[in-house]
């Protein structure tokens, strides 16, 4: 070998050891925990939870006064009337106008309390509704990693067969040579080999497909490379399977199922629902106040007076003489601004009482709508109570089934494996042929992938039950 292919082949090698290395090895906690960080169903949930805080401090806040600034300014032309004198002037006259008033409520048939109440079980339905949404992709992250490894496991099985296979041809050609089999025996095994080489690839893209469904759990790139790690996993005894009971696993989910409680504060919330649109039945009692004042361009001020002569001419005794009169005039000069505001500066204070009388049954509308809500939420916390214990009553006979499916595959395996020890025995001895000696390896593959498979729902099933108990999901 050269030098140059010697150099290529240590850096192919380099770089297949870097790769090796750089993956990732994904234990079942770690996929949980970076769901939960980047599931865009849990980012959802949780900007729902700052919007129901939120509502909940505005809710809070409407006890407060509400304070308001205005401030105006124009021109007025023709005849107007000026903001500062009342009086009408026939000229262009610019104003200002500002004005600062506060509001505050004292008595309205109690809606804001019982708003702020609502806003308090919104924000927990919330906060629930996000840890149903963990809860529901915790379960489906650790269902996807079961999926993996079955696949996994199947995989292994499918190139143990194919191993198995390829020695059965290695020493059927030895007989074959020995003149002990015909050559025709070769052909079932090469058969066979091909049924394992099928097998083998579907093994393959059923691990493929496993490890696909789990990024897309986790939001990771489908080139993402990733290896789960491999807990020894133990199928529980028959014992603890069958000591489910359907009432003990019901009354836990009852009580750790975030859903159900979510629905029973929707109904207290449409409960306190019919209260608000009852207040809308009470008066209004609001408390006001305001300040304001306006500035005029053409407002005057007096800055001092003038004495002034003014001749006349005057007949006295059929004489004309010129006689002076003697007049005070003010001086007037352009008001100041700040003057202006403060000359014009007003205040009020005030009560205001709203009575409603009529308002063409907006307000019975809402009531009754208010109370079909309060009924219609009843009702789902029902049908969310009866889903969840159809979902238990699944769940527990789905165990106890996978738990027989299980006893009985294992059951038909060691048979299987019986037959094909005792046919590979006989093979050797020349009692039978290849196809029986194939049939019964086919036999035996066929009862241990279903081994495999059984093992697998029945962990899952348990799981499930595991999950309504309220358990921490883990292996």
């Amino acid at each position: 070998m050269s030098n140059k292919a010697s150099i290529l082949l240590l850096f192919f090698t380099l770089l297949f050891v870097r790769n090796i290395s750089a993956q990732e090895i994904w234990s079942l906690e770690k996929c949980l925990r970076y769901a939960a960080e980047n599931s865009l169903l849990v980012k959802q949930s949780e900007l729902n939870i700052r919007s129901a805080l939120v509502t909940e401090k505005q809710s809070k806040m409407a006890r407060l006064p509400s304070l308001d600034a205005s401030v105006s300014g124009g021109v007025q032309f023709g005849r107007t009337i000026d903001p500062t004198t009342n009086s009408f002037d026939n000229q262009t006259i610019g104003f200002n106008r500002y004005s600062l008033s506060a509001g505050v409520v004292l008595f309205n048939g109690n809606s804001i309390n019982n708003t702020i109440e609502r806003s308090k079980l919104n924000t927990e339905i919330a906060r629930l509704d996000a840890e149903a949404s963990e809860d529901n992709l915790y379960l489906s992250v650790a269902t996807a990693y079961l999926n993996i490894l079955m696949a996994e496991e199947q995989l292994e099985n499918s190139g143990n067969q194919k191993r198995l296979s390829e020695e059965q041809l290695e020493q059927i050609d030895k007989l074959i040579k020995s003149g002990l089999r015909p050559e025709n025996d070769r052909l079932n095994i090469l058969a066979q080999i091909a049924l394992n080489d099928q097998a083998l690839v579907q093994s393959r893209n059923a691990v493929d497909l496993a490890y696909l469904q789990l990024k897309n759990l986790l939001q990771l790139d489908p080139l993402f490379d990733m290896k789960i790690e491999k807990p020894d996993l133990q199928v529980p005894a028959a014992t603890e399977a069958e000591a489910v009971n359907f009432q003990t696993v019901y009354a836990s989910a009852l009580q750790t199922q975030p859903q159900i409680q979510a629905a029973d504060l929707r109904g207290e919330s449409a409960d306190v629902g019919v209260k608000i649109a009852r207040s809308s039945f009470f008066p209004t009692l609001s408390a006001f106040g305001s300040l304001s004042s306006n500035w005029s361009s053409v407002s005057k001020k007096v800055d001092g007076y003038t004495t002034v002569a003014i001749p006349q001419d005057v007949r006295i005794n059929g004489v004309t003489t010129t006689v002076e009169f003697f007049s005070t005039l003010p001086n007037l000069v352009d008001d100041p601004f700040f003057d202006q505001i403060n000359e014009n500066f007003g205040q009020s204070v005030g009560l205001n009482l709203n009575i409603p009388i009529y308002n063409n049954h907006r307000n019975w509308a809402n009531s009754e709508i208010a109370q079909i809500n309060a009924l219609n939420a009843r009702l789902t916390a029902e049908q969310t109570r009866q889903q969840l214990k159809n979902d238990v009553q699944s769940a527990v006979a789905n165990a106890r089934a996978a738990r027989k499916s299980y006893e009985a595959a294992q059951k038909s395996r060691d048979a299987a494996k019986g037959a094909f020890d005792n046919a590979e025995k006989r093979f050797q001895l020349g009692a039978i042929n290849t196809f029986e000696y194939s049939t019964a390896k086919i036999n035996l593959d066929n009862a241990q992938t279903e081994l495999v498979r059984a093992k697998y729902d029945l962990l899952f099933r348990l799981k499930i039950v595991d999950f309504y108990l309220g358990k921490e999901l883990k292996f």
